[in-house]
């Protein structure tokens, strides 16, 4: 009998086809991805087959790791260490499995270091500090098989590049390395299993990645709470607590609940709302979110496993491959924005083989129950998110490159080989290869004569090593910066640790002032070194961090699908205009009197058309724009707009953009410039000119200049500090903004600055979607409506300009007195 076989006999459970598929394929020494659903039994699809291959070894318990299993979670760390270590516990009795990430104790290293463990649970930051020591070379010699879970989170993002960086490393040991990835989500899954395996298939160790898809579909049950007045329902707004009572009675009728919501702020607030609804529930409710104090999301983590509470408000500190058994209904606060967003979330419940995954959405405004039933057909059309890997982005080149050195000196041609091994640059050419070195060695072009940033240089031998200890001392402290975040320490002024919390938000407060963290009122003591002390405070209400989360965008299937159903809904809308059809769906009905109100007082736009709204205000002419292409997408199309419009004319504009479309607002004396000649002009130009026009406004718009901060932190092209003296993040954008402006002017083929405009134009502005969506609506027939008083689509636009306007009445005043307004004469 196989480990793995016996292992699954413990734990009473019978082998899917898939899981036996798996360990046949790992039998043979192939490579792969494992796509299936969540809560369906595929880590221990892996693990068995990793374990069935370690007991036909020499030395199956042998002294240093032969597995590694990355994580992209400190949280799904822990929890996936217990799982392995209990399943090992029956098939290889003795096989040790230990944890290494940033939260690991110096003493525990230290431990490991002394007695290296079986299988170590890391993640990609703590995999590359452990290459840029000796030792940790030296631990990592007899690593045989590699475990990328929930790859589908690290695939679109650097620190996916960072790991493909890391096993190419991995791939030059003269065993042959395993290389296995874990999805539960993904629409491109060829290309993810490629990304993930193209070192070993490049080395020579495999015959190309294996793709197993399960064939084990888990129940999955999608509802809609819906409003009990929807005429009566906001038209706009995030927060969604007019819809606490219908939350409160589905976790009363729930043994366990999980509650999603998409930023920290709204977390923390519906925390607050529920214990105001429930006070009996005091003690049975919390609170999970990643800017909490280690011990506190441990302690919510091991209550709700347990089953010793009623339900816990997460985000996405929750999202991901944790096993809470207990916990047999998910609801989502606010749209998803995404299909594969919503399955992750959905397998969080009836996270067991066979169980059922339930979820209920649960909409913050009337547009929102337009995205609760598109997400639900897109499901069942099988339109699945695809993420794409970055590639060749030279700021994780240029750390990963110090990494490598520090561990061990090489030569350049050497290097060059390791990192073309991986798919992210498997077409880096040598001269950007090279440029990458001699920035490293002597600050490239620029910055030569400042010995600060000599940071590499040439043994005798001809191979390159970091210059100092100084320099290593501070590049280790630099390697986990492609997830840093400008925050600083949040600590009780009596002493003791409460977590993080953007600096951003601290530095506009002032001692005495009340917010909310952690589901406490809290009151602002003092700033000192870059810790927030505080205290309880006397008063309940105050502001909450917002932690730069309010701006998720609508993914590009799930807006195709919207478009779909306004196209369907628009025929149904002039068949039965006074109430919605009876085979529509509930979301439908409740939606239908916003439909019909749109359609009365503009358009009602189907996929061939092109709304443009024009309204004229006191605060001046407003044009509105419904592309229906997802925020980020429109967000690129104003800072276009803005600028062609402005090569016309002089103009003073302002936009604001949401999900749907995009609003410009200029003075009543240049509404000339909002016309639809205007506008045409602005919209029709050759699509050749995009990328060029864009670059020039974005350069205006300063949004490169803001993504070259991050760039130069992960390049350490800008040190944070030492621990215990830190910078602030304004000293850290001021020093990053020179070094900007140094390339601008003297160094514009500086590899960093090209870089930060080119991922503005592809991850802020999202190019190629951007260039579909002109195309959209050049060829689409153009409705153009002079509006009387705002429309249901309009309104919620005007909402987000007025979030960034200063105000002394609160936003929810105005918005309530615009609402009336707008519903007059209804």
């Amino acid at each position: 009998m196989t480990p793995a076989q016996r292992a699954f006999d413990a734990l009473g459970l019978t082998p899917f086809a898939f899981q036996t598929e798996v360990w046949k394929a790992v039998a043979q020494g192939r490579s792969g991805l494992l796509n299936a659903g969540t809560g369906t039994g595929k880590t221990y699809a892996i693990w068995g087959g990793l374990l069935n291959r370690l007991a036909q070894g020499a030395d199956p318990l042998g002294a240093s790791p032969q597995i590694l299993w990355i994580t992209p979670m400190r949280a799904l760390a822990a929890d996936t260490t217990r799982a392995l270590q209990r399943f090992a516990d029956s098939a290889l009795p003795g096989l040790r499995v230990a944890l290494r990430t940033g939260d690991t104790p110096t003493a525990e290293r230290t431990r490991q270091d002394r007695k290296p463990p079986h299988a170590l649970v890391t993640t990609p930051e703590s995999l590359s500090l452990l290459l840029s020591k000796p030792q940790g070379l030296e631990m990592l010699a007899g690593v045989t098989a590699v475990v990328a879970d929930e790859w589908h989170e690290l695939l679109g993002n650097k620190r996916g590049v960072q790991l493909q960086l890391c096993l190419a490393a991995l791939s030059r040991s003269p065993s042959p390395l395993l290389v296995w990835g874990l999805s539960a989500t993904l629409g491109n899954l060829s290309q993810a299993a490629e990304a993930l395996c193209h070192s070993v298939t490049k080395a020579g160790t495999d015959t190309g990645p294996y793709l197993v898809t399960a064939q084990t579909p888990k129940p999955l049950q999608i509802m809609t709470l819906l409003p009990a007045q929807a005429g009566r329902f906001p038209w706009a707004g995030h927060l969604g607590l007019t819809m606490r009572d219908q939350v409160v009675e589905a976790i009363e009728a729930s043994a366990s609940t999980l509650v999603f919501t998409n930023t920290r702020s709204q977390a923390e607030l519906w925390y607050q709302a529920l214990l105001e609804a429930r006070p009996a529930w005091a003690g049975l409710l919390a609170l999970h979110h990643g800017s909490l104090d280690k011990e506190a999301r441990v302690w919510v983590e091991t209550a709700i496993a347990q089953g010793a509470l009623k339900a816990v408000v997460a985000t996405s500190s929750l999202d991901l491959g944790v096993d809470f058994s207990p916990v047999d209904q998910v609801l989502q606060i606010g749209s998803p924005k995404g299909i594969a967003r919503l399955l992750q979330r959905a397998g969080r419940s009836g996270h067991q083989p066979g169980k059922t995954s339930r979820l209920r959405l649960v909409p913050t405004h009337a547009l929102e129950i337009l995205e609760s039933y598109a997400v639900q057909e897109a499901l069942i059309q099988g339109r699945i998110e695809s993420r794409l890997p970055p590639q060749a982005p030279m700021d994780v080149l240029v750390q990963h490159l110090a990494t490598r050195v520090l561990g061990c000196p090489m030569d350049s041609t050497t290097l060059f080989e390791e990192v073309r091994l991986t798919y992210s640059y498997r077409q880096l050419s040598r001269p950007a290869f090279d440029w990458a070195i001699d920035f490293l060695a002597r600050g490239g072009a620029s910055l030569t004569a400042y010995p600060d940033f000599h940071r590499l240089q040439l043994d005798a031998a001809g191979r390159w090593q970091l210059s100092d200890s100084r320099m290593a001392r501070r590049h280790r402290l630099s390697i986990g910066t492609i997830v840093s975040d400008a925050s600083m320490r949040l600590a009780w002024a009596s002493g003791g640790s409460l977590g993080q919390i953007e600096e951003s938000f601290i530095g506009r407060l002032k001692p005495g002032d009340t917010f909310l963290f952690a589901g406490r009122a809290l009151e602002l003591v003092r700033v000192k070194d870059l810790t927030a002390y505080v205290r309880v405070a006397t008063k309940k209400a105050g502001a909450v961090p917002r932690w730069n989360g309010g701006n998720m965008p609508l993914s590009t299937e799930l807006s195709a699908t919207v478009r779909d159903i306004l196209t369907a809904t628009r025929v149904d809308l002039l068949r039965h205009s006074a109430q919605a059809p009876s085979a529509a769906a509930p979301e439908i009905g409740a939606l239908w009197p916003l439909l019909r109100t749109q359609a009365e007082r503009s358009w009602l736009p189907a996929a061939g058309d092109f709304l443009i709204e024009r309204y004229d205000a006191r605060d001046g002419a407003h044009g509105f724009l419904y592309p229906f292409a997802g925020r980020t997408v429109h967000l690129g199309l104003a800072t276009l707009l803005g600028f062609r419009l402005g090569q016309r004319s002089a103009i003073s504009l302002s936009y604001a953009v949401n999900d749907y479309g995009l609003a410009l607002l200029v003075p009543k004396d240049q509404a000339a410039a909002l016309s639809l000649e205007a506008l045409r002009d602005a919209l029709f130009r050759p699509a050749e000119c995009l990328a060029e026009d864009l670059l020039a406004a974005l350069q205006t718009g300063g949004l490169a200049q803001r993504r070259f901060r991050e760039i130069a932190r992960v390049a350490g092209l800008v040190f944070a500090g030492l621990p215990g003296a830190e910078k602030t993040s304004r000293q850290f954008a001021a020093s990053s903004n020179l070094f900007y402006e140094v390339f601008q002017k003297y160094d514009p083929e500086n590899a960093l600055y090209r870089q930060s405009w080119q991922e503005v134009q592809r991850e802020e502005c999202n190019i190629e979607e951007l260039s579909a969506a002109l195309d959209r609506c050049q060829s689409a027939q153009w409705r153009w409506v002079a509006l009387s008083r705002p429309s249901p689509f309009s309104f919620p636009l005007m909402v987000e300009r007025l979030r960034e306007q200063l105000s002394s009445e609160k936003l929810a005043d105005r918005v309530a007195r615009m609402l009336q307004e707008a519903q007059s004469e209804s």
